[in-house]
């Protein structure tokens, strides 16, 4: 091989490492991605089961109930439509009824959300601004209870 055959060869070596490098990275992000709905959104998204989703919204008055061991049943709702969650955890310590909500999982084939992520509301001031926009388009969000940040 000559000089230049010899570096064309390494240019097309590092060049395929590159394209097999990028091809994994983009592989490993598609199977993270979770698309995040309110519970008026999910009857018109046809979300299938086992498809991950972040679920945001409201828990929902009077919709907790605490099942054996640390498993938890509680509601999310937007004002229009709630959804049935299901946790098996420990719950972080602002989660109450009527706060800020949003779990990350994946619908079953019976059609109730099996969380395995729940983030609440941080403090009176916070709310994640996807869940805090979509409640005041929705006229269940008043900007005096709180702000985003």
């Amino acid at each position: 091989m000559t000089r230049k055959q010899k570096r064309l060869a390494v240019i097309a070596g590092g060049m395929g490492f590159i394209m097999v490098a990028v091809l994994l990275v983009m592989f490993a992000f598609s199977q993270s991605v979770a698309y995040f709905y309110m519970p008026g959104d999910l009857s018109a998204a046809k979300v299938s089961p086992g498809t991950r989703i972040r679920l945001g919204g409201l828990v929902e008055a009077g919709s907790v109930v605490r099942g054996a061991g640390s498993t938890v049943s509680f509601k999310v709702t937007d004002g229009h439509a709630s959804v049935p969650v299901r946790y098996t955890g420990i719950l972080p310590d602002l989660f109450r009824e009527g706060q800020g909500v949003v779990t990350e999982g994946v619908f079953d084939t019976a059609h109730d959300f099996r969380a395995d992520t729940v983030l609440a509301k941080h403090d009176e001031n916070y709310m994640p601004k996807e869940v805090a926009d979509r409640l005041k388009e929705q006229g269940v969000w008043k900007e005096g209870e709180g702000a985003t940040r």
